[in-house]
């Protein structure tokens, strides 16, 4: 029997799908129905199926990633939730750090809360640090709070009480007594989601699962009967943020470890094709309809980390965005998709996104209602799109629609026609996203301009080429299926899980292993026990981390651990490991300062298959364009004609000169004058800088 995969990708605005039949794949893009997203993705698995001549019962595997936990936090339309918190506490959440992300802004805004602060409801009780009953839970004021949940019409609690990490207690009981009296809310505990110290970050993690997990359990419930209804015997398992697999029952629990699940996939696929191609160093681009994403790829591994922030607002400066403490592929991801809307400010700045128009009513040349300029409509405008190839044909744009609305957004309100308004909001979605890259690179210490870059995602090849000229990047990799590369991705990822547990020691002297070890083989229990009802057999990779910093200051760097346990004089070869990195990290080490270690990071990962070798290209062909087409040349703002290219016909070896355009179903290629794209011998499109 033959083995089939499915990788379903659900985002703001289409759902990919990927099927692998023993190597051979067949893909297909469906708009995303955010109302009822699992009918998209039933009918999008029919007609893949149908294309493959399989049934439902043939599959094998299902492997299911999606940002719409994401996109309901960046666009604020999650469940009404509220917080009980610590007494006296309620304010930790928007206080934040007590910092300024922006110095010298003085009308600097901080992104609201998930919470508002009415929502925010003290509960006395008190723990210690160390884990001891300072103050016992008040049950009683607790259940006094439920009329005040009912009139606000509160679907979802996050509990975060003070050091719940040390002892979870408190927040247990809480649990147990709200789904006793209200057994129709959604709970989450901060000690189950995040059990690290720092209160801000671990209830603000907290509030951002109880937030998307109503609409999450719903969902999958309901997907997961559907697919068994049409036959499904397989199991389905969920991509988290970390690039590894869960299962659905801890995926309805805690949604939020999936809120990066998407662009993972694409994290996954970048640094597969890195280590494919022997590069080092490379930055990964998926742009989709509703985010765009960046990651930078280090010796063929992403960058992992336990934080990262969800909608960044201000420049896409860290700290302007909200924390998430959960393991994930670091990344930077903003509001800048397909579909997002161009507006004009007071000022009369063109602004593009946060917000997107999705798939309903979508851009307005998708002519289903949509009336806001999005940058879908500005591709379409400069000639960038083809109103008659999108999709493969199967998807007409209307063209004056796309007119009219960036006529009525931006072109107006600057006196602007519609095409001069569509070139200022590709430029700027294009500042916008090299910005973003750029800032990324600064917080992390990493540079740009020697790296490769590798684009997947819908709208990313439409606009690689122009990002890699702003950061002074000469080469882009355009990967076969790129179109829905994050889906390929996911075909690609490891079963894995990732536990967390905060536990402090100095690197000195009096330095105690035992408790660590011990800690380490109680992570390894709660994870394999995830992992090998789904891998039973076969040995697991095991990677071992820990957080350290210098006492006394404020954040900490992860630094992988090598050895299976810890001796007692290991102390110093982890001091040396830290401050390899640190100096990495900052360009210096500080001396005669103690370093400790506040948390400890397991993940176990079944192993990974190796990428087949790139065969040797065919010899160099030429190909005949399919039109001459009319594309704004950006550096100029003037249209030129360019040959347009149709992917499937393209041979290896084949080199174009830029401009041109290269069309395929889920994508288009954008070939900026700057470049020359050469089809390799894996079908890919290598596009590379010319040379004076």
């Amino acid at each position: 029997m033959n083995s089939a995969r499915l990788a379903i990708d659900i985002g703001g605005t289409f759902t990919d799908f990927v099927l692998d039949v023993d190597g051979a794949q067949y893909s297909r893009k469906m708009l995303t129905t955010p109302r009822a997203p699992e009918e998209a993705v039933l009918e999008g698995t029919r007609l893949v199926l149908s294309e493959a001549r399989l049934s439902y019962g043939d599959l094998s595997l299902i492997i299911h990633g999606t940002t719409l936990a994401t996109n309901a936090i960046i666009e604020r339309k999650g469940a009404n939730t509220a917080l009980l918190v610590t007494q006296g506490f309620r304010d930790s959440i928007e206080m934040a750090y007590e910092n300024r992300f922006e110095q010298y802004d003085i009308f600097m805004d901080r992104p609201p809360p998930l919470v508002p602060r009415h929502l925010r409801l003290p509960v006395p009780e008190r723990m210690t640090a160390s884990g001891d009953v300072l103050e016992p839970l008040d049950q009683a004021a607790l259940a006094a709070l439920l009329p005040i949940l009912r009139a606000e019409n509160i679907t979802s609690v996050a509990i975060g009480f003070l050091h719940s990490y040390a002892n979870a207690v408190h927040e247990e009981q809480a649990g147990a007594l709200l789904r006793r009296l209200a057994p129709d809310l959604s709970v989450t505990l901060s000690s189950a989601v995040s059990p690290e110290m720092r209160e801000y970050e671990r209830w603000s993690t907290a509030c951002a699962n109880a937030y998307v997990q109503p609409v999450m359990d719903r969902y999958l419930e309901k997907l997961e009967k559907a697919l068994r209804k049409e036959g499904l015997r397989a199991p389905m398992f969920l991509i988290t943020s970390a690039g590894g697999l869960t299962t659905v029952e801890l995926a309805r629990r805690f949604p939020i470890r999936l809120v990066e699940s998407g662009p993972a996939g694409g994290a996954i696929l970048a640094t597969r094709l890195a280590a494919q191609y022997d590069l080092d160093r490379i930055i990964s681009f998926d742009m989709g309809g509703t985010t765009a994403k960046i990651c930078l790829i280090d010796d063929r591994q992403p960058h992992f980390s336990r934080t990262f922030e969800v909608a960044r607002q201000y420049r896409f400066l860290k700290g302007s965005g909200m924390p998430i403490r959960i393991p994930v592929i670091e990344m930077v991801e903003i509001g800048a998709g397909g579909g997002s809307i161009a507006s004009v400010d007071s000022m009369s700045r063109i602004h593009v996104g946060p917000h997107s128009a999705g798939s309903e009513p979508g851009p307005a040349c998708y002519s289903r209602g949509g009336e806001h300029a999005t940058v879908t409509d500005a591709d379409l405008a400069i000639g960038r799109l083809r109103h008659d190839r999108f999709a493969g044909g199967r998807m007409r744009l209307d063209a004056d629609a796309a007119e009219r609305a960036l006529a009525q957004s931006v072109g107006e309100r600057l006196g602007l026609d519609s095409f001069r308004a569509a070139l200022g909001v590709v430029e700027v979605v294009e500042e916008n996203m090299a910005n973003a890259a750029r800032v990324h690179a600064v917080e992390c210490g990493k540079e740009l301009s020697d790296r490769a870059m590798i684009a997947f995602g819908g709208a990313a090849p439409l606009h690689a080429a122009r990002l890699a000229e702003k950061l002074d990047i000469d080469r882009v990799i355009v990967p076969t299926g790129a179109g829905v590369g994050s889906a390929v991705g996911f075909l690609l990822a490891p079963i894995s899980y990732e536990i967390a547990r905060s536990h402090r020691a100095i690197l000195n002297d009096r330095f105690d292993a035992a408790p660590i070890n011990a800690l380490r083989a109680e992570m390894r229990a709660e994870a394999e026990a995830v992992i090998r009802p789904a891998a039973p057999s076969g040995t697991l990779a095991e990677t071992w981390s820990s957080d350290m910093r210098y006492c006394g200051q404020g954040h900490e760097l992860s630094i992988a651990v090598q050895a299976d346990t810890v001796g007692p004089q290991d102390w110093r070869t982890l001091a040396v490991l830290f401050a390899a990195q640190y100096a990495a990290q900052f360009g210096r080490t500080i001396p005669q300062l103690d370093v400790e270690i506040l948390s400890w990071s397991l993940r176990l990962s079944t192993p990974q298959s190796p990428m087949p070798a790139i065969p040797v290209d065919g010899v160099a062909t030429t190909a005949a364009p399919i039109e001459h087409v009319a594309v704004a040349n950006p550096a100029t703002g003037l249209s030129v004609d360019v040959p347009l290219y149709e992917r499937q016909h393209l041979a290896p070896g084949l080199v174009l000169s830029g401009p041109a355009l290269i069309v395929e179903d889920e994508t288009t290629t954008l070939v900026t004058a700057a470049f020359h794209a050469q089809i390799n011998g894996l079908g890919h499109i290598v596009l590379t800088r010319k040379t004076a």
